[in-house]
C-alpha cells in the first residue's frame, strides 16, 4: 500500500491460497526461510540485537561497530565513487556486492526491515559483472555493480512478492498456479539489470511500515519514533547504509514522508517519468493520480544518475505510459548558461494556513532560506490555491471506491487489520463506493485546481527580481520531523504534490534538539488540526530525529528540481562553512 491512502479497484483473487494455515503459521515459515538466506557469519549475537532494540539511535558508531574496516569503507561510498573505483579495478563487483550484503543482513536483524533477502544471487550476478569486465576492460553500464533495494512491490525473478500481505506469501499477487511466481519481473528490473545494476532484497512497507509480517519499523535515528509509510523499509536500509540506492512508491508522500524521517535524499518524479509497468500496487485501476516509483539516496548526485541512467534506457519503448522525455542536461534549460548564474528565485512556503510545522521543521525552513539568501538568491512568498482543497481531491481519488482489494487481500490469509489501516474500512468490510458521477466531479475539480495553481505560479513573475516565474518552491515535507505512532494529523504537504503531478526533492538539513527546539508557549492554533498536531509534540520524543524540507517544481521538471536542490545544498553546506547553521 502507498502512503497513508490506499487505492484501490477489484483485481485481487477472493480465494485462500494458503488454505489450512493460520496466518500466523505462515508468518512464522516466511520468518524461518528469510533467516536462513543470511550467512552465518553475518548472523548477529541475540544480545547484540536485544541491545539494539533497547537503544534510541542505530546509526553511525553502533551500526559500524559491528562491521569489519572494508565493510564500513565501501558501504560509507556514494554511487558515483563506487562506480569509479570499479572502473578503475580497485574494487570488484563481487567486493561491493558482499559488502552491501553483509551490511544489508546486519540492517535486518536490527529492524526487521527486509520482506526480500536476494543475496545469493545478488553475488551471482555481480560475479558476472567481473567477468564481463575483465573480458572487455569495461563497465556493462553506468550503475555497474551497483547494489540496491527496493520496496516489496516490485517483481525480481528468484525473489517472492508479498507487498506485506500474508496472503500474498506463497503466491503471485495473491494467486497461485500461474506460473509467474519467482519468474516474474517488473521493466524496471529489467532496466536496472541492462545498466549493471544488482537488486540484493526488497524492503518493507504499508502505512507507518506496520504489517503483520515483520512488525513496526521504527526510525533508526529515533527508536520512538515511526520510519513512516509506506516506503518506509527502504528509508530504513539507506539511511543505514544497507544498499547503495533504493526504489519506492509515492501516491501521498510514500517516498517523500519516510526519507524525510529517516534523513535521507529522494526524488518523487511526476508519473510518466520512471516506468510502473509489472509493477505490484493497490489500485492499479486508478489512474488518474498515478502511484509513481521514486528513488531514494545518500545525495542529490545519486538521485540524479539513477534517474539520468534510467532514461538512458529508453523506457517509453517498452512502456506507454512513460512519456518519451529524454535526460535533459542543464544547456537545455538554460543553453550556455550556469543554472547559479540565473539566480533562480526559490518560493517559500512556511505553513500551508492549515497546520503550522512543529519547531524543528521551521528550524529546518528558517536555516535553508537563509542559506540562500546569503549565497545571493531570492527568496519570495509562497501562497498558492489551499492545501484544503488538494486533501478533499485526494482523499476522494485515492479511497473512492472503498478500498476492496485491500480487504480481500487481508481475506485471503485470515490476517488482522493493522491499527494504521483500519480506518480504511467499515467493521464489516469495504466501505461503499462512490457513485462514477461523483468521482468524475472530483476529478473535475482536480483539473481546476491544477489549472489555478499553474495560473499562480506564472503571475509570480510579476514578484521576482528577473522577470521570471519562481523556479521552485519550498516547503515543509510535513508539519513534524517525525512521527510517533498512529499520531499523523496533516499529509498536504505531500498530498498536494501528487494531486498537482509536481516532482519533489528531500534535502535533510537538520536534527531535532531538544534544547533548541522547544515549543512556544504562546503558539495559537490556525485550525482544530493544527491544535492537534502541535499538542503531539515533545521535544524531548523527538530528539535526534532528522527535520527536512522539500524542493517542488512543475510537472516533468524533474532535471531542473534536481539541479535546484543541489544548489540548496551547495548553499546550506558554504553557510554551515561559515558556521551559521
Amino acid at each position: 500500500m502507498n502512503g497513508p491512502d490506499c487505492p484501490s479497484s477489484s483485481h485481487l483473487s477472493g480465494t485462500t491460497p494458503n488454505a489450512g494455515r493460520s496466518w500466523e503459521e505462515i508468518v512464522a515459515d516466511k520468518q524461518r526461510t528469510d533467516a536462513a538466506k543470511i550467512p552465518l557469519e553475518w548472523v548477529l549475537p541475540p544480545a547484540v540485537v536485544a541491545g539494539a532494540e533497547a537503544r534510541r539511535s542505530l546509526v553511525g558508531a553502533f551500526i559500524e561497530g559491528l562491521l569489519d574496516a572494508e565493510t564500513c569503507q565501501i558501504t560509507d561510498m556514494d554511487v558515483p565513487d563506487l562506480v569509479g573505483l570499479m572502473e578503475s579495478g580497485a574494487f570488484t563487483a563481487v567486493q561491493v556486492t558482499t559488502a552491501f550484503c553483509k551490511r544489508a543482513a546486519v540492517v535486518h536483524q536490527l529492524t526487521r526491515n527486509m520482506l526480500e533477502i536476494g543475496f545469493n544471487q545478488a553475488l551471482k550476478r555481480a560475479a558476472e559483472l567481473d567477468d564481463y569486465f575483465r573480458a572487455h576492460n569495461k563497465l556493462i553500464g553506468p550503475l555497474h555493480g551497483i547494489p540496491f533495494t527496493l520496496k516489496d512491490q516490485f517483481h525480481i525473478k528468484g525473489l517472492e512478492t508479498c507487498m506485506a500481505f500474508v496472503g500474498w506469501i506463497g503466491t503471485f499477487e495473491g494467486h497461485k498456479g500461474t506460473g509467474k511466481e519467482r519468474e516474474f519481473e517488473s521493466e524496471i528490473i529489467k532496466e536496472f539489470h541492462g545498466l549493471g545494476a544488482i537488486p540484493i532484497g526488497k524492503a518493507s512497507c504499508s502505512p507507518e511500515t506496520s504489517n503483520n509480517i515483520l512488525g513496526y519499523l521504527w526510525s533508526p535515528h529515533n527508536q520512538h519514533l515511526s520510519s513512516g509509510g509506506s516506503s518506509g523499509g527502504e528509508a530504513v536500509m539507506q539511511a543505514l547504509k544497507g544498499s547503495a540506492f533504493g526504489v519506492g512508491t509515492d501516491i501521498g508522500g510514500s517516498v517523500s514522508m519516510p526519507a524525510s524521517f529517516n534523513g535521507v535524499f529522494s526524488l518523487k518524479p511526476s508519473s510518466g517519468r520512471i516506468s510502473m509497468k509489472d509493477v505490484a500496487n493497490t489500485g492499479p485501476g486508478q489512474q488518474i493520480m498515478p502511484t509513481v516509483a521514486g528513488i531514494m539516496g545518500r545525495s542529490v548526485t545519486t538521485l540524479r544518475l539513477v534517474l539520468k541512467s534510467l532514461l538512458s534506457t529508453e523506457p517509453w519503448l517498452q512502456d506507454p505510459y512513460v512519456v518519451p522525455l529524454p535526460w535533459r542536461e542543464l544547456e537545455d534549460y538554460c543553453p550556455g548558461k550556469d543554472l547559479a548564474k540565473l539566480k533562480p528565485t526559490f518560493g517559500f512556503m512556511e505553513n500551508d494556513g492549515i497546520v503550522i510545522p512543529h519547531p524543528p521543521v521551521q528550524r529546518a525552513l528558517g536555516l535553508v532560506k537563509r542559506a540562500l539568501q546569503e549565497a545571493g538568491y531570492e527568496t519570495i512568498d509562497w501562497g498558492p490555491p489551499s492545501n484544503l482543497e488538494s486533501h478533499q481531491i485526494h482523499g476522494h481519488i485515492a479511497r473512492g471506491d472503498g478500498c476492496p482489494d485491500v480487504w480481500r487481500a487481508l481475506q485471503l490469509s485470515g490476517e488482522p487489520e493493522v491499527p494504521q489501516i483500519r480506518g480504511l474500512f467499515e467493521p464489516d468490510g469495504p466501505r461503499d463506493p462512490m457513485s462514477l458521477p461523483e468521482y468524475q466531479d472530483v476529478v473535475v475539480h482536480m483539473r481546476d485546481y491544477r489549472n489555478r495553481y499553474q495560473e499562480y505560479w506564472m503571475s509570480t513573475a510579476g514578484l521576482t527580481r528577473t522577470g521570471r516565474p519562481v523556479d521552485v518552491f519550498i516547503s515543509p515535507v510535513t508539519a513534524t520531523a517525525g512521527l510517533l505512532p498512529e499520531k499523523f494529523f496533516h499529509a498536504e504537504y505531500t498530498n498536494s504534490t501528487n494531486v498537482l503531478d509536481f516532482p519533489t526533492v528531500v534535502i535533510p538539513v537538520t536534527f531535532v534538539d531538544k534544547d533548541i527546539d522547544v515549543a512556544d508557549p504562546n503558539f495559537k492554533p490556525i485550525t482544530e488540526t493544527d491544535a492537534i498536531n502541535m499538542a503531539a509534540y515533545d521535544a524531548s520524543a523527538y530528539h535526534g530525529a532528522p527535520a527536512a524540507v522539500q524542493v517542488v517544481g512543475r510537472r516533468l521538471s524533474e532535471e531542473k528540481v534536481l539541479a535546484m536542490a543541489e544548489l540548496v545544498v551547495e548553499a546550506l553546506n558554504l553557510c554551515k562553512a561559515k558556521g551559521h547553521g
